[in-house]
């Protein structure tokens, strides 16, 4: 697919729950390479098997077969406590969920990665607050999550994935909760980082508007990548489907 540097590679990627009549089979022979420092976005149809591939990428689930190489590793391979320590590191993750610690303001909430590296809480504190204020929260660091909008929990949650500054971000679905102008922020920033860092940052969405931040988009049907399009060509399609796009973005 590609001759640059690999951060993801994916070869024959199966993934089971259950087993005999319950059995689920939600990735069946994933095939999927993501350059790095590039941006992909994984599209398809509720239950084809998105957030389950982008699980086994980040080393939180175990495939049933085949191969994932991640940042150079195999996640499937390494021992428990490694692997734990591994994430903590590399990956960073923007779930559905928020998952903000209720007792802890916004900045405590976005500075657990790097208190986890074993920062001082004051400088882990003061990192996260700057990492805020770029999302557009200046003035929000103190707030409870329980004092924030949906949007405002969403910016936090994306600023915890992003202040370790780790090589690889998976994301499900992180505008979401965002309105089209917040939305289009938090991607200007996921590209600037992911250009500035050479940062991998692999999205799972259904928000066309934001498929022109992409360097790629892998569609996913019943388990399996079945195409690679370009923006341009997934922006085409929605198009023709009636969808309204925004001009589109230029990486310059």
């Amino acid at each position: 697919m590609t001759d640059a540097p690999l951060a993801v590679r994916a070869h024959g990627l199966t993934k089971s729950y259950g087993s005999g009549s319950t059995e689920v089979t939600a990735l069946r022979g994933v095939e999927l390479e993501v350059p790095a420092g590039s941006l992909a976005m994984i599209v398809g149809p509720s239950g084809c098997g998105k957030t389950t591939l982008i699980s086994v990428a980040a080393g939180i689930l175990d495939p049933t077969a085949g191969r994932c190489e991640v940042l150079g590793a195999v996640p499937a391979e390494m021992p428990d406590l490694e692997r734990t320590a591994w994430r903590a590191r590399e990956v960073g993750f923007v779930f559905q969920q928020f998952n903000l610690l209720p007792t802890l303001t916004a900045a405590e909430n976005a500075a657990v990665p790097l208190m986890i590296l074993g920062w001082e809480w004051r400088d882990a504190v003061a990192e996260a607050s700057a990492t805020l204020d770029r999302l557009g929260l200046q003035g929000r660091s103190g707030a409870l999550p329980s004092q924030l909008s949906g949007g405002q929990q969403q910016r936090v949650a994306i600023a915890r994935a992003l202040v370790h500054r780790p090589r690889l971000v998976v994301c499900d679905e992180p505008t979401s909760a965002l309105d089209h102008e917040t939305g289009q922020r938090v991607m200007q920033l996921f590209r600037e980082v992911a250009d500035r860092h050479e940062l991998t940052l692999v999205v799972v969405t259904h928000d066309a508007r934001i498929f022109r931040f992409a360097d790629r988009i892998f569609r996913m049907d019943d388990g399996r990548v079945v195409e690679t399009l370009s923006p341009q060509d997934a922006e085409r399609e929605f198009e023709a489907a009636g969808a309204s796009v925004p001009e589109r973005h230029s990486k310059g």
